[in-house]
C-alpha cells in the first residue's frame, strides 16, 4: 500500500455526479494525522509510519504514552495506527498527513469496528432457519436444535454456528471509491457504506491490487 490515514465516520448522505445520478456516500473526517514514530528496517526489521489522530488532554495520558509523544515532540493523540507504506522516507516524525493524500477516483479499503448487536441467537447471527411454529414444536423454534454429536464424535465441531456475541469486531470493506474530497475541512466522501457507528474510528488505505 502506498497511502494510509486515520479518520472518523461522520455519517451518510448523497451527492450527485456529473451525469446527475444520485450517489450514496459515507462522509469521513480523514485526519489531520501526525507522524508520531518512524520505523526502519535497520532498527525494527521493517519500514512503517505510526500516525496519530485526535487530540487528547495530557492528564489522560499515562507516563509511558506521554513519554512516547514527548520523544516525538508532538501533541498527545487519542488514536495510534501503524501503516506500512512503500515510501516511508518521504515523511518524517512531526509531519502532517491530510485528506489530500488521496485523490478522487482512488480505490480504497476501509477498516472499522462494526456496531455491537449484543447477545444474538443463531437465526440473527448466522442466518439459520427456524422450525415450524405449529404441531407441538414448543418454545424452541428459534433455537439451534440438536448438534448431532451423540456418542461420536462426542463434541461440537469447531466453528459451529451458535448463539453468542454479535458484532463489535473488525471489519474490512474492500474496493470502495472516493467520489469527493474537501481538503479545507479534511472530509472524504466514500461511495457506499463503511463499518461502524457515527463517530467510530476507521482506517483508510489503498486497495490491494490482486
Amino acid at each position: 500500500m502506498q497511502k494510509g490515514i486515520i479518520g472518523k465516520k461522520i455519517g451518510m448522505t448523497q451527492i450527485f455526479d456529473e451525469a446527475g445520478k444520485v450517489v450514496p456516500v459515507t462522509v469521513v473526517e480523514a485526519g489531520p494525522c501526525v507522524v508520531v514514530q518512524k520505523k526502519t528496517v535497520e532498527n525494527d526489521g521493517y519500514a512503517a509510519l505510526q500516525l496519530g489522530y485526535g487530540d487528547v488532554k495530557v492528564q489522560r495520558m499515562n507516563k509511558p504514552m506521554k513519554g512516547h509523544f514527548d520523544k516525538a515532540d508532538v501533541a498527545c493523540k487519542k488514536t495510534l495506527k501503524e501503516f506500512r507504506l512503500e515510501d516511508c522516507d518521504a515523511l518524517n516524525v512531526g509531519d502532517i498527513v491530510k485528506a489530500d493524500t488521496f485523490a478522487v477516483g482512488d480505490a480504497i479499503d476501509v477498516v472499522g469496528t462494526s456496531k455491537g448487536k449484543g447477545y444474538a441467537g443463531p437465526i440473527k447471527r448466522h442466518n439459520q432457519h427456524r422450525l415450524k411454529e405449529t404441531h407441538g414444536t414448543g418454545p424452541v423454534h428459534r433455537q439451534a436444535g440438536s448438534m448431532g454429536a451423540c456418542s461420536s464424535p462426542s463434541r461440537i465441531y469447531k466453528g459451529k454456528g451458535m448463539a453468542g456475541h454479535m458484532g463489535a469486531e473488525q471489519v474490512t470493506v474492500q474496493n470502495l471509491e472516493i467520489v469527493k474530497i474537501d481538503v479545507e475541512n479534511n472530509l472524504i466522501a466514500i461511495k457506499g457504506a463503511i463499518p461502524g457507528p457515527k463517530g467510530g474510528i476507521v482506517y483508510i488505505v489503498d486497495s490491494v491490487k490482486a
